[in-house]
């Protein structure tokens, strides 16, 4: 697959979280279930995790030394989007707050997102 597809599949996950994660809350319908914020959160840094790791390993394939590095970048970049997006939920909206506990959430799908990829290291390597 070219790696500018990946890019851009890496771009509009990243935007489709943006958009989520700083739209006025009373756009999104409530759901009554306990912690869906948390689970709401891991999934999107599971996801833009993932797809980010199939970007750099595409992008690095012959320059990286490890070829771990593409998880290591992605999941820093993930957790600092994450952060950013929480400090951007304080400032910029009403009706949102930063919050720790996401920023937790966020870290943790992200570093499942990099497991997924580790044991799906073969496949991705075909893409």
């Amino acid at each position: 697959m070219p790696k500018q597809l990946l890019l851009l599949w890496a771009i509009i996950c990243s935007g489709i979280i943006t958009y989520f994660c700083l739209t006025d809350s009373s756009n999104i319908p409530a759901v009554n279930i306990p912690n869906m914020d948390k689970i709401v959160h891991f999934c999107f840094h599971f996801g833009f995790t993932f797809s980010w790791i199939l970007f750099f390993k595409k992008e690095l394939k012959g320059k990286a030394p490890d070829d771990y590095k593409a998880y290591f970048i992605s999941f820093i970049f993930s957790v600092f989007f994450g952060i950013t997006i929480e400090i951007l939920q304080s400032v910029l909206t009403t009706t949102r707050q930063a919050d720790v506990a996401d920023i937790l959430a966020n870290a943790i799908g992200a570093l499942f997102g990099v497991f997924a990829a580790i044991v799906l290291k073969k496949q991705i390597d075909r893409i």
